[in-house]
């Protein structure tokens, strides 16, 4: 048996000396798997990449952790996007009270969402010719965008008012919604505000910069790719863009065998931007309903989980889009 009480405390000491007084990134940066799990990214040089991209802003924001420099602050902020962590949880691993974890994730979703708007995530005609998938070169060449709205849920508001503007009848639930649009290559290239899930397709398509500043974005003879739910062809017409969506029967018992063709063409493509949001969703924070102290940030959390998709190595798999 062991004397513990002839137990070398000055070994036990050392060792605990030496051990890392808080859960780090440096911890795991040799390990992708672990980056990968925790963050998204492909390993810690992606990950520094991102950071870097972010600017000297990032090392200067007006609220700073004593015991985390930045780097460390992003991961902390990007592991609870990505594991959907508790507070309490992350307090405990980072070694620092709930009320700091708190206002580090509220500082740099903020700060993120700030940042990432200001990239230029709208291609041009030109940049999207040169990139469009053979398929759709054949079929849809004109295509600019791929649309599709998405929810996302919310903890039952106490308010009455606000139980109504985000009840969603879709879901049965309570839910944010946003408009998200891809290029025909996979990249996010718009995300609506986020309204109430009682907002319809065509409400938030009315108050979008697509519609809005519709003029500024498309070229004459663009097109639009949306599910038949997102009925906005009258609302674009006017800039000479045409909006394909599935057909709708109209009283019809099937359809004619040229719209079946048309319409299986249509789905091919447009499932891509299903994908992309199955994609932004491996952010598990989407994936539970956001508690009341997260609901007001929800669209700008959102909208920066749609963007970290596009630091990703690969946002479609190139099969998918022959």
């Amino acid at each position: 048996m062991v004397d513990c009480e002839k137990f070398d405390t000055a070994v036990q000491c050392d060792i605990q000396f030496n051990k890392p007084t808080f859960f780090s990134l440096i911890d795991i940066k040799h390990d992708s798997r672990a980056v990968h799990y925790y963050t998204g990214f492909n390993d810690y040089s992606h990950f520094k990449l991102f950071f870097k991209c972010l600017g000297r802003a990032a090392s200067n924001l007006v609220y700073h952790c004593a015991s985390l420099d930045p780097e460390e602050e992003l991961f902390l902020t990007v592991m609870k996007l990505r594991q959907a962590k508790d507070n309490r949880e992350i307090s405990i691993l980072f070694k620092i009270c709930e009320s700091s974890v708190s206002t580090i994730v509220n500082t740099w979703i903020n700060f993120l969402y700030f940042q990432l708007r200001e990239l230029n995530i709208w291609p041009s005609k030109k940049a999207i010719q040169q990139h469009i998938p053979t398929q759709f070169k054949k079929d849809f060449v004109s295509t600019r965008i791929i649309l599709d709205a998405t929810e996302i849920a919310i903890d039952k508001p106490s308010n009455v008012d606000a139980q109504s503007i985000t009840f969603s009848s879709y879901k049965n639930k309570n839910t944010l919604k946003v408009m998200v649009g891809i290029s025909p290559n996979g990249l996010v290239t718009y995300v609506s505000d986020a309204y109430g899930g009682s907002a319809s397709d065509r409400q938030i398509m009315e108050k979008s910069d697509l519609y809005l500043n519709g003029k500024y974005l498309f070229n004459s003879g663009d097109s639009i790719m949306a599910d038949r739910g997102i009925l906005v062809q009258d609302l674009f017409s006017s800039l000479d863009v045409k909006v394909n969506t599935p057909t709708m029967l109209k009283g019809k018992h099937q359809l004619e065998a040229v719209d079946v063709v048309k319409d299986r063409r249509i789905a091919s493509k447009r499932i891509h931007v299903e994908r992309v949001i199955g994609l932004a969703k491996t952010y598990k924070i989407l994936k539970q309903p956001f508690t009341p102290s997260l609901t007001p940030l929800g669209g700008r959390i959102i909208f920066v989980c749609f963007m970290l998709t596009n630091f990703r190595i690969g946002i479609v798999e190139k099969w998918m889009l022959k």
